[in-house]
């Protein structure tokens, strides 16, 4: 496989993970940002823990998706996140919900 095979198929498996995104965003309530990955979830709950003199958070996601082009299975019934990084969580709106301009179907 060439070098400009591999950009190629990494460019498709992008397009077609963005558009993935397209089509269940509408499905979830919540959007996760952490220093590693971006989720969608339907409940999501953030602990703050502490010990050792180091502080982490424990994310627990409900009925998610996971933004990962390599990852074959990107829907999540139940998962744990920790990271000792920021975490990002915000209750999406109606209307981010409707993704205008998005939902062109290529």
């Amino acid at each position: 496989m060439s070098a400009e095979d591999l950009e190629k198929y990494e460019t498709d498996a992008e397009l077609a993970l963005y558009r993935e995104y397209r089509d269940v965003v509408g499905l979830f309530t919540h959007v996760v940002e952490t220093e590693r990955r971006f989720y969608l979830a339907n409940e999501v709950d953030v602990k703050v823990r502490s010990g050792d003199g180091e502080t982490w958070f424990e994310v627990t996601l409900t009925d998610a998706w996971v933004w990962d082009v390599y990852r074959p299975a990107r829907f999540v019934k139940k998962a744990r996140v920790i990271t000792f990084k920021d975490v990002n969580v915000e209750e999406l709106a109606k209307s981010d919900l409707d993704v205008k301009g998005l939902t062109d179907r290529d």
